[in-house]
């Protein structure tokens, strides 16, 4: 059993109140609160080792590149992956999937070749294959969803062509929590020889993570839906994908040697590291993932299932509330409206109250078209969520409907 109280009180923010009323902090999906001991962790690096790494030989420099790389092997070390050097740092998912869009597709597509995705992905893994598709042919290719939200097997193996050369699928959805089946996905791709890219954005928070039985190509994932600081974020990739694959930027820190005939590119993570990196953030995250680690990704799951499961009963019997994505496999979402109340006007009324839920489309519209609505009110949980804010929601929600 977690203890709940302590946990939240290590996050400052959740003993807020809004328009006088106490904070109910349900967007989740969208970025985490963060803990005392990661913003502890970012004072403690500009207070006290602030110094760009790598290039110096001075002590400051010295000790923040040793941090720094600490703090690549904790990631290592959390997904299980087999090198540190398969560990590339970004900006987050979006900038890691369009890292490997822009770098796979250089390397490995030609026109007429092809891309799988499915329908529910964020708009993140949709636009970069979107730009490639406009600069070089290639095909895009969509694996549609059942009336509960899940991926539709039987078409997702229908859909590989000898121009197939890359699956690249949500692991679970922003909108509908549905977790995607994506280890036997990938043993379907991996027996057409092809390699997977996995956004990991709403399941690392969730679910534990095991790269190498996971077997895929890729898995992204970003600092801020983890506890951690924002505009940093991981790709993890097997090395020898990330060896023949070319540099997505160029500057400093990806080169070995350069002239102006000729440059020549630097090892492992490095090759994909253009300039100064966020050395701070790095080792702020890998705080994050120290704290989740101690709670525990399997105690984390279980409570947040509970909560999952007493928020669909309360939400369901709501008069007039449809909840979008019914899977019996979902992690930690509910998206829902209420009879003819619009996402919008509901969630700026339960904001007076309080409760802070997502509104709009979350980024996935190819996905609200399928459903046929324009956008959805989004509830998404934390372990430091309550029973006691689910009924303050249901409360909220049937106050707002009582005033339409």
């Amino acid at each position: 059993m977690l203890d709940i109280q302590a946990i939240r009180s290590d996050f400052p923010i959740l003993s807020r109140k809004i328009y006088g009323k106490d904070l109910v902090y349900l967007d989740n999906g969208a970025t985490t609160q963060k803990p005392r001991c990661v913003v502890e962790k970012i004072e403690e690096g500009y207070y006290n080792v602030n110094a760009n790494i790598h290039r110096g030989v001075h002590f400051l420099s010295q000790a923040a590149t040793e941090a720094h790389e600490e703090a690549r092997k904790t990631i290592q070390q959390f997904l299980n992956a087999r090198h540190a050097h398969e560990i590339i740092l970004t900006r987050g998912t979006t900038e890691s999937i369009n890292l490997i869009a822009s770098s796979f597709t250089d390397a490995c597509m030609n026109e007429g070749d092809e891309v799988i995705l499915s329908v529910m992905e964020h708009h993140s893994n949709i636009v970069p294959w979107q730009i490639q598709a406009a600069k070089k042919g290639i095909t895009l290719k969509v694996i549609p969803i059942n009336e509960q939200g899940e991926l539709c097997m039987d078409t997702y193996r229908s859909l590989f062509s000898e121009r197939t050369r890359l699956v690249s699928v949500m692991h679970v959805s922003n909108v509908l929590g549905t977790v995607n089946p994506v280890k036997e996905m990938i043993d379907i791709a991996h027996q057409h020889d092809v390699p997977v890219l996995i956004d990991g954005a709403q399941s690392v928070p969730h679910i534990k993570v095991d790269v190498q039985d996971l077997d895929a190509e890729f898995y992204v994932f970003s600092a801020h839906k983890i506890y951690g600081p924002t505009g940093i974020g991981v790709l993890y990739g097997k090395e020898e994908w990330l060896d023949k694959l070319p540099p997505y930027q160029g500057g400093g820190e990806m080169i070995a040697t350069v002239s102006f005939e000729k440059t020549t590119f630097n090892e492992l993570p490095f090759k994909f590291e253009a300039g100064t990196p966020d050395y701070i953030g790095s080792t702020a995250l890998a705080e994050a993932l120290r704290y989740v680690n101690a709670i525990g990704l399997d105690n984390i799951a279980a409570y947040e299932d509970e909560l999952l499961r007493y928020a669909t009963e309360k939400l369901s019997a709501i008069e007039g509330l449809r909840i979008y994505g019914t899977s019996s496999h979902k992690s930690s979402v509910i998206s829902f409206l209420v009879g003819n109340i619009h996402h919008y006007d509901m969630g700026m009324l339960l904001d007076r109250l309080g409760i802070a839920v997502r509104t709009g489309h979350h980024c996935a519209q190819p996905l609200m078209q399928h459903l046929g609505i324009e956008g959805t009110v989004r509830a998404s949980f934390a372990f430091y969520n309550t029973k006691e804010e689910i009924d303050a929601l249901a409360a909220g929600i049937v106050r707002v409907a009582g005033m339409f």
